[in-house]
């Protein structure tokens, strides 16, 4: 039976931390938010945040296939 492959573009975009809680970006933080928002809004969106509980094993169990690290 051949090797699961981990999803490139998963491995690109999410970090799994040790105690499981997958780290992602903020959406909508590029281009949309060089004018015409306000400060709070692009304040709001910057950095990353985590995926919810069970978000986070529905990733890691479809896109991780050996687990988090």
């Amino acid at each position: 039976m051949p090797k699961l492959k981990t999803r490139s573009s998963a491995k690109k975009r999410l970090q799994v931390k040790k105690n499981g809680k997958v780290k992602h970006a903020k959406a909508f933080g590029k281009h949309l938010f060089t004018h015409a928002k306000s400060m709070d809004t692009r304040r709001r969106n910057r950095g990353t945040s985590h995926l919810a509980k069970m978000d986070a094993k529905k990733v890691i169990k479809e896109m991780f296939p050996y687990g988090a690290n």
